[in-house]
Parts: C-alpha cells; sequence; structure tokens
C-alpha cells in the first residue's frame, strides 16, 4: 500500500476519488432524506384531504343517516364507523406525527384526535371474495365531530408490490452505484494524470539533463506555475551550460598556454652544465608535460561538441589493443557482439586507451573482454596488479586522486585518467564501475547502450 500511495500521481487520485465519492454519498443521502420528508408531508396532505371531505360530509347531517353515509365511504378507500370510545390500543400506538397537527388546523382545534401509526393489513376483498395482489397499510383516525360523537376512520393506503420492493430495485441500484463509480475512477484518473504530467517531464528534463547539458530545453508551455518552473528549469539550465562551458575553456586555455613555456625551459634545460642537475630538471618537466597533456585531456571530455555517429564498437576496440600492443603492452582481447554505439569516435578511444593503459602501467597486463549483456555492450578490462582497497574504488575517480601504495608519481600517474575515462563513459550514457578479482587484480567494466537496430538502418 505504501508503494501505491508514494506516487503523487496515486495519491491525487485516490484523494479524489474518495472525496467525491463521499460527497456523492454525503448529498445522495441528504437528498434521499428530503424526497422521503416531501413524500410524507405529500401524503398526509392527501389524507386530510380525505379525512376533512368525509368529516365535514358527515359532520352536517342527523345522527341517524350517518351510517348510511359511512358505508358509502367504502368505495373511496376508507372505512369509516361511529364508536362509543377509542380504542385501547390507541394509547400504545398512537402516532404523534405532523398527522395530528394538520388535522386540528384543518378541522379545528378544539376537537379530539388521534392516530395510529402505520401498520400493514390485507387490502379489501374484491366482490369475488378474493383479495387484491398487492399488500397495502392502513392507517386508523379517531375524530370528534361537532356534536362529540367519535367517528373512526380506516384508511387503505396502497403499497409497492412485493416484486418491486426486494430484488429489483437492488439490482438496478447497485449497477447505477457500479457505473457512477466507474466514471468517477476514470474521471479521477483523467484529473491525476493531467496534474502530475508536467511533474514527471521536469523528472525527465532534469534526468536528462544530467546526462546531456546541451538537451533542448523545456516547453514553457500550459498553466502560470507550470511554465514559470520551466523558465526557471531553463535559466538554470543555461547557467549550468555557461559555467561548464567557462570552466572546460579555462582549464584548456591554462594547459595549452602552459606548454609553450615548459618547451622553452626544456630548450634552455641543454646549456645546464651540470649532467646530474640537467636530468633532475628534465624529469620534473616530464611530469609538468604530462600533467598539462591530460590537463588538455580533461577538458576536452568534459566537452560535447564532437559529432555524434554510429560506430562500430567491435573495431574501435580491436584498434585500440592493436595500437597498445604495437606500443610493446601486454594486451589480449576476446570476444565479439556485431553492436553499434552512438558515440563520439575520439573521445570513446581515448576512454578505452585510457582504461588499457592504466591497467598495463599498474598491472603489467590488460586482458579485455566485450559482450552483450542486456542490451548493453560490456567491456572488462582485467590486470594483475594489487587491485585498489575497498574504501577507494570510489575516490580513485576523483580528480588528481593517487594511491601512495602502488599509484605514485614515481610510476607516472597523474591522477586523471580515471576521471577522464569516467566523464566520457557518462556523456555516452554509459557507465563504469571498479572491483578487486578474488583471485587478485583489478577489473574495469565499462557499459555502453547498444544502438537499436532501426536506427542503424
Amino acid at each position: 500500500m505504501k508503494d501505491v500511495l508514494g506516487s503523487i500521481g496515486n495519491r491525487i487520485f485516490v484523494l479524489l476519488l474518495a472525496g467525491i465519492v463521499l460527497s456523492v454519498l454525503a448529498t445522495t443521502w441528504l437528498a434521499s432524506n428530503e424526497r422521503k420528508n416531501t413524500l410524507r408531508e405529500v401524503r398526509f396532505q392527501h389524507l386530510a384531504d380525505r379525512v376533512e371531505q368525509i368529516v365535514q360530509a358527515v359532520d352536517d347531517i342527523p345522527a341517524e343517516q350517518r351510517p348510511i353515509v359511512l358505508q358509502a365511504a367504502t368505495n373511496f378507500g376508507f372505512e369509516a364507523s361511529m364508536v362509543d370510545n377509542m380504542n385501547d390500543a390507541v394509547g400504545a400506538n398512537a402516532s404523534s406525527s405532523p398527522m395530528v397537527d394538520i388535522l386540528k388546523a384543518r378541522l379545528g382545534s378544539e376537537r379530539s384526535v388521534a392516530v395510529q401509526r402505520e401498520t400493514e393489513c390485507a387490502p379489501p376483498r374484491r366482490p369475488d371474495g378474493r383479495e387484491g395482489p398487492r399488500r397495502e397499510t392502513c392507517r386508523v383516525i379517531y375524530i370528534s365531530l361537532h356534536d362529540q360523537a367519535l367517528m373512526r376512520l380506516r384508511l387503505h393506503q396502497p403499497g409497492e408490490p412485493p416484486a418491486l420492493r426486494g430484488h429489483g430495485q437492488g439490482f438496478f441500484g447497485a449497477q447505477y452505484i457500479a457505473l457512477f463509480l466507474i466514471l468517477i475512477a476514470i474521471l479521477a484518473y483523467l484529473v491525476a494524470r493531467m496534474a502530475t504530467r508536467p511533474i514527471r517531464q521536469l523528472a525527465q528534463a532534469a534526468s536528462q539533463l544530467g546526462r546531456d547539458i546541451d538537451h533542448p530545453p523545456l516547453a514553457e508551455a500550459g498553466p502560470t506555475e507550470i511554465r514559470q518552473a520551466a523558465h526557471a528549469f531553463n535559466a538554470m539550465q543555461a547557467r549550468i551550460r555557461r559555467q561548464i562551458q567557462h570552466r572546460t575553456h579555462m582549464l584548456a586555455a591554462i594547459t595549452h598556454d602552459l606548454q609553450t613555456p615548459l618547451t622553452r625551459m626544456r630548450l634552455r634545460l641543454e646549456k645546464v652544465a651540470d649532467r646530474e642537475l640537467q636530468q633532475k630538471l628534465i624529469d620534473d618537466l616530464g611530469v609538468m608535460h604530462g600533467m598539462v597533456r591530460e590537463g588538455l585531456d580533461l577538458a576536452r571530455s568534459m566537452d560535447s561538441s564532437e559529432k555524434i555517429q554510429a560506430l562500430d564498437i567491435d573495431s574501435l576496440l580491436d584498434s585500440v589493443c592493436a595500437d597498445a600492443a604495437d606500443a610493446g603492452q601486454d594486451v589480449m582481447l576476446e570476444g565479439a557482439t556485431r553492436a553499434f554505439v552512438m558515440a563520439q569516435t575520439g573521445a570513446l578511444r581515448r576512454c578505452l586507451t585510457n582504461l588499457i593503459d592504466n591497467a598495463c602501467k599498474y598491472g603489467q597486463a590488460a586482458r579485455v573482454t566485450i559482450a552483450l549483456e542486456s542490451q548493453k555492450v560490456a567491456i572488462r578490462i582485467r590486470d594483475h596488479g594489487p587491485g585498489i582497497p575497498e574504501a577507494e574504488l570510489e575516490s580513485v575517480f576523483e580528480p588528481f586522486y593517487r594511491l601512495e601504495t602502488s599509484r605514485s608519481r614515481d610510476t607516472g600517474g597523474t591522477g586523471l585518467g580515471l576521471t577522464i575515462a569516467l566523464n566520457i563513459a557518462e556523456n555516452h550514457h554509459g557507465r563504469l564501475q571498479l572491483r578487486n578479482l578474488a583471485e587478485g587484480g583489478l577489473e574495469v567494466l565499462l557499459e555502453l547502450p547498444v544502438m537499436p537496430a532501426a536506427k542503424r538502418a
């Protein structure tokens, strides 16, 4: 249940559905009560009309003629008779409903009026002696005339047929409720989708921004709040893009401009008479040259201006491994995928070259395998070195980070190789991971998304 309500869309859906259903149920209940009250009032008025008519008809005739008129009243749907006193049951079953007030208001408050509660009774028999098909309700009214004579009226009120009081109404009522709930659920779902669509688009844009800073900006359309959020997001993207460009250009400019004075220093060092001092200075100068070169590579790895195109990853990896082998490195390649990836050729070559160089430099050899795994190209590079402490597997991706034990300045490392490789992998929507092997050595895993065959065609 917590997972279902974790989505803001599901929360809006449930709240809308519950709120609308509760509102409709409350409204229906109030309307039903009002309808019942209105029908009861109409019914009381109708009964009062009938009682008033018979009372006025009997009130003005002599007592000896009243039985004749009362006998004829049966044809009008009620039984009337003169009685000596009110039945004893009236005290137990007397009703304090508005019927008594209505009759007294019409006939006069000086009259004695008593009304029994409504009870179910058999309808009057037909001339053939059979009862009617419907059950009826009866209401007994005692009312005094102007000469204090007491008249008893027993009114028959038709009830609903048994077929309509049970299954039929329940079946159609259930159908109505089910249809109503379905329509309300559809409405709530559409409203929830409409309300959360801009949030989903903003989340997707933020995710794409993390992979591609040059992703097209959001469309500034829709309600005022959504337009404001999209405008703020686009402004943030533009500022981040400018800052990255400024940092990249500054780093590239610094490293590029450093090469000229370093070259002049190298030429001037040739004039140093002390050969030992000269060699030390040349070594330090070489280290500085290496740092400048890798600084340029780092600046290029953060630049996504290179054209992206379909690339045969097998051919590229084979070329990189062949170049490393020609340079005297112990490199072996296994596997093939026949897959294509969307990549910047120069940047991806630089990434693979850095990874293979690291394996050969710090692990004496590079064993490279390539395979397809879950619609991704998986490139694994294993070495025979000492590995990396588990606590530092993530830290080595930070710029200028070095391991004091095996990856110090003495080995020629600058601490930028893995940083450059990680930047390039992320620019290609890939993933770069390190893990120590149980049998010894380090494994580097580079995963890249496969280009769909439809796009390749």
